[in-house]
């Protein structure tokens, strides 16, 4: 009988050993639910992406009764009072667990601009290199010794703004992995393939011993250069190649064997990228990563599919489609395996879309009031906060700023939004900017 909890010391000698490579046993599938379970298990983060901006009218935030509101209706959820849209309705069981923030607000209508402000809590200024919230939060949550990464963004589409989803100042070893990246829009049949982490095997002509010797020879040269250089970028790029080399070494790459999952999981999330990305980050958040993004742009890839210019309400069913089934079983899966509490889940765009339906029957970009939601660990489910016009064009009550939503997201989390790093020049720079405050009715 395993313990139920293993130091990461004890992982590792295992895995040398070699006795996570039986995967018939369950055993790491036990460790998996054991280190969920541990009272030492820190929080982690997953941020569902929705690039292109997605239509608050149409999902969270809907105007029945009005012309602005469009075809589709409202249902409930399992939250008294808080109702969100109809092609949501596998989500709308987690009312309880969601805190659905209904005034958001910001002047950036750009994708790039307002990609780069949400996903980092500044604007682009200067020689500043702002590090993107998953370095951010990985580098507070994370640990030097994991042999994942402690933050994988997922089906990244980074078009928009590179410097968006960069580590910034942080550096390289705060740096997200990035899985199947720059997938084109079309049917995505190898999910599989583009979920894992490539070149995680020598080249079979490669042996054991001369690999080793390889990694030697790295180590003897990244030595001698470290010990001219003992700056951060030396020091960065050998803690890189430290973590990639346990990787390769260890059982823990096989978090992205996704065949390791029953049919019927892998079902509920849905058979496509987004759906396959959600089940991948529930694995790799049991495992201890801290920060897990997955993208859902266009349905099988690509970056514009919530950009809903024209024929916005065909498209944006045909997005929660995909979406629904597998936000939905990535909360059922966390709350079965007692993950959910430690757990915050964020949803969010760069922007909303405009109440007023153009002549494309599309909705145009719309920073001035739109939706984002938390669910899960470190947040008071069940509520709608702030609100909108009948009309949708306008917050009548509690606008909430991009550092105030990232504030609270922090603090979900048990960060300091307060607490500062320092830039490539020495100067000290806020988590959160300092007029962000978290929101005080959704973590207390």
């Amino acid at each position: 009988m395993f313990p139920t909890f293993l130091s990461r010391r004890d992982w590792l000698k295992l895995s040398a050993a070699g006795v996570a490579a039986h995967s018939a046993s369950g055993w790491l599938e036990n460790l998996a639910h054991a280190a969920a379970a541990s009272p030492l298990r820190k929080r982690a983060c997953i941020l569902l992406w929705m690039n292109g901006g997605p239509s608050q009218t149409d999902t969270f935030d809907l105007k029945p009764g009005h012309k602005n509101g469009g075809p589709f209706k409202e249902i409930a959820t399992s939250a008294p009072g808080l109702r969100i849209g109809e092609h949501l309705p596998k989500i709308a069981r987690f009312g309880h667990k969601m805190a659905v923030v209904r005034s958001l607000t910001t002047k950036e209508g750009d994708h790039g601009r307002a990609s780069y402000l949400l996903r980092t809590g500044y604007l682009p200024q200067g020689a500043i290199q702002y590090p993107t919230l998953g370095s951010l939060l990985a580098k507070e949550l994370g640990r030097d010794d994991s042999p994942l990464p402690n933050f994988v963004s997922v089906a990244p589409y980074r078009q928009f703004n590179q410097a968006a989803y960069a580590s910034g100042f942080l550096g390289p070893l705060h740096a997200p992995l990035l899985i199947g990246e720059n997938v084109n829009n079309g049917p995505v049949a190898n999910y599989d393939e583009l979920l894992k982490v490539k070149d995680l095997e020598p080249a079979e002509r490669v042996s054991k011993a001369h690999f080793d010797a390889r990694l030697g020879l790295l180590r003897d040269l990244e030595r001698d250069f470290s010990t001219q250089r003992p700056d951060a970028p030396p020091r960065s790029h050998k803690a890189a190649y430290d973590r990639a080399v346990r990787l390769m070494k260890t059982a823990a790459s096989r978090a992205f064997n996704l065949a390791e999952e029953p049919a019927a999981v892998r079902d509920a999330y849905g058979r496509n990228l987004f759906g396959q990305g959600c089940l991948l980050a529930r694995r790799l958040v049991e495992r201890g990563v801290p920060f897990v993004e997955v993208t859902l742009g266009g349905i099988n890839g690509g970056g514009f599919g919530w950009d809903t210019h024209g024929n916005n309400f065909p498209a944006v069913k045909s997005l929660c489609e995909v979406l629904d089934p597998a936000w939905a079983t990535l909360m059922k899966d966390l709350q079965d395996r007692g993950m959910l509490d430690t757990t915050l889940i964020v949803w969010m765009g760069e922007f909303g879309r405009t109440p007023v339906i153009n002549p494309s029957q599309g909705r145009d970009h719309y920073p001035n009031a739109w939706s984002g939601v938390l669910a899960g660990g470190g947040i008071k489910g069940g509520q709608a906060y702030g609100r909108t016009s009948p009309d949708g064009t306008t917050i009548e009550d509690k606008p909430t700023t991009v550092p105030d939503f990232l504030a609270t997201v922090c603090k979900a989390l048990g960060i300091d939004p307060e607490k500062q790093n320092p830039s490539h020049g020495g100067r000290p720079i806020r988590i959160v900017e300092k007029s962000g405050k978290p929101i005080k009715e959704i973590v207390g």
